[in-house]
């Protein structure tokens, strides 16, 4: 079947990621260019791979970055820097610098919000509404269960009253960082939904928290933030499954959809930069019926 063998295929792709030679995995990053001028250069970050390094991880972005400048530029280039960060599972956009000055200038944009990010991400069901704004704080917590383990959570500065329903303010929780996310359907099939996302903010799992608990819409293969209390496969409608031609014994093998398309960088003048999402991406989109015009 090969749909599952496709499933097969992407579980096995982080791990192999992990087993590749440094070289091999800057020439997959430098084909995977799309812009570059004196001052930066723009990469379709791939599924699976983490930017920083870590326990159990053996190949980063972080880690090749002076071989990426070698062959980009010639044997004597300057490593290049990052600028932002991406999650290992989200794909799309990501600048990195030729010099550190360039760095420091791009990170204050990003820290004073003047880089416009656009995000697709395809989402279990529908938004209601279909396009708005999700302001709510959000803070780190332990979950207490049989796998106790640590994930963002929602901590909201209102509840509602028991009493009479009404929205009651209550004390803000002091670790928790304010975040924006703007949101808009554009379009929805099979039980499932093509959002485009504006984070306005950069919290850590930002729009993957403000879609599963904000709005109810966790994304597709986000088997982290489907559920609160326990760690298992996000469990999917019947049309989907069918549509994906998938077991829902096989669920886990879904990866994030999450992709960041557009970038918009204030560097003297705009400069807008988009990537295409990945092929099993654009795969799901086919399978599941979600029609968009991609610009």
């Amino acid at each position: 079947d090969p749909a599952r063998r496709r499933v097969r295929e992407l579980a096995v792709l982080s791990k192999q990621l992990q087993r590749v030679h440094p070289n091999v995995l800057a020439k997959v990053l430098k084909q995977g260019t799309v812009y570059q001028n004196e001052e930066i250069v723009v990469i379709n970050k791939p599924y699976g791979l983490p930017v920083h390094g870590g326990p159990g991880i053996k190949n980063c972005i972080t880690d090749v970055l002076p071989i990426l400048a070698k062959m980009l530029e010639n044997m004597k280039a300057e490593p290049l820097h990052l600028c932002h960060r991406l999650d290992k599972e989200t794909t799309g956009v990501m600048v990195l610098a030729r010099n550190k000055e360039v760095a420091e200038r791009i990170r204050l944009l990003f820290k004073t919000r003047q880089v416009e990010k656009i995000y697709w991400a395809i989402s279990l069901g529908d938004p209601d509404p279909a396009e708005g704004i999700v302001e709510i704080p959000i803070v780190e917590k332990e979950v207490r269960s049989h796998q106790s383990h640590y994930k963002m959570t929602l901590a909201p500065n209102y509840r509602l009253s028991p009493e009479d329903g009404k929205v009651v303010k209550i004390r803000k929780n002091r670790n928790a960082e304010s975040a924006v996310t703007r949101y808009r359907l554009l379009a929805s099939s099979s039980a499932c939904s093509l959002l485009e996302l504006q984070p306005i903010t950069g919290v850590k799992h930002q729009i993957r928290v403000h879609l599963a608990y904000g709005l109810g819409c966790p994304i597709l293969g986000d088997h982290k933030y489907s559920h609160w209390s326990k760690l298992a496969p996000q469990k999917l409608p019947e049309i989907t499954l069918r549509r994906l031609k998938l077991e829902q014994s096989k669920a886990r093998h879904l990866p994030l959809h999450l992709h960041a398309y557009r970038l918009s960088l204030p560097l003297g003048e705009r400069i807008d930069l988009v990537c295409k999402p990945p092929l099993f991406f654009q795969k799901t989109l086919k399978k599941l019926e979600l029609d968009i015009a991609t610009n």
